[in-house]
């Protein structure tokens, strides 16, 4: 996709709140760092109380994957949880406002030779993450020391559409926003030894997908993966962030390619996928994006979770 261009058009009245909307954003990211995981906390408690829809998704998820804990527990992990998704809201605004420089001592980043000796080799790599309520800095970060391609879909708003692609692509300015559809221009940058952010982790419907287990219920999981990996002769490289607890910035860690992937089948590639998912959403789950319907699509005659 083209890199978007500002147009005159934008200064026209009916994007003038727009404007004060982008101009507020910029004004409470120069806040210090500190002050922004605080009113980030905050924002995330105030949504327990006014995001039902979003409250409810989230407790199902929870119930589901974590059958384990008792009630209790799983409600503090639901806190936690729209505690990290309010924060979100603020990382997006230094993603996107902050100097680069600034940025850059927010990251503690730890396996990057992986993508360094791919690069190298010309070898294509899928970078394959999953949706983190640290989702949006990670890859700022990331960007930050290394050319990575993502998947985009174009906002409907012309303005918004600009601001949040010029935000973003400033920080990785070698980098190629792709269709989300397009997969044809996918594979030829994996085939031209390019990296490319994936994340398999979410429900894309019934079309393309087998049921596998996650969290021990069976998941429509797309089996792109295993076929991009395979068509654009790609290495799979896992990818994780992590907000630190002591409010010191973000750990990323570029894990070590899979071996043997492809394998013998999709759905083996799928489940090896579900599993590691598991592992690492396990280990940081108030940190996951649970507002998510995971589970929305089910077998035939399966009742809905939902």
């Amino acid at each position: 996709m083209e890199r978007p261009l500002f147009r005159r058009a934008f200064l026209h009245p009916r994007y003038w709140l727009m404007w004060l909307g982008f101009a507020f954003f910029w004004l409470v990211a120069q806040l210090p760092y500190a002050l922004l995981l605080v009113l980030g906390r905050g924002l995330g408690r105030l949504m327990v109380f006014i995001a039902k829809s979003r409250k409810h998704i989230v407790r199902r998820n929870l119930e589901l994957c974590f059958p384990q804990l008792s009630a209790e527990e799983r409600h503090r992990l639901l806190l936690k949880n729209f505690e990290s998704t309010g924060i979100a809201f603020f990382e997006m605004a230094i993603s996107w406002f902050w100097p680069k420089s600034r940025l850059r001592k927010l990251a503690r980043i730890e396996g990057l030779e992986h993508l360094q000796q791919a690069q190298a080799a010309g070898q294509g790599v899928i970078l394959m993450a999953v949706h983190f309520t640290t989702l949006e800095i990670g890859a700022t970060l990331l960007g930050q020391m290394h050319t990575i391609d993502g998947m985009y879909r174009e906002h409907d708003n012309p303005l918004f559409d600009y601001i949040q692609r010029h935000s973003r692509e400033r920080h990785n300015l070698d980098a190629t926003a792709i269709e989300r559809e397009d997969v044809r221009s996918m594979l030829k940058v994996l085939r031209a030894g390019r990296a490319i952010w994936y994340a398999p982790d979410q429900d894309y419907g019934r079309k393309q997908s087998i049921f596998v287990p996650l969290f021990g219920v069976n998941a429509a999981t797309v089996t792109a993966t295993s076929k991009f990996a395979k068509l654009g002769k790609a290495l799979v490289v896992p990818f994780t962030q992590l907000r630190l607890a002591d409010g010191s910035g973000y750990k990323l860690l570029i894990h070590p390619p899979l071996e043997n992937f492809p394998g013998d089948s999709e759905e083996a590639d799928c489940l090896r996928i579900n599993q590691w998912i598991e592992s690492v959403v396990s280990a940081n789950p108030e940190q996951y994006l649970w507002a998510h319907r995971r589970f929305k699509t089910r077998p035939v005659g399966e009742a809905k979770l939902y």
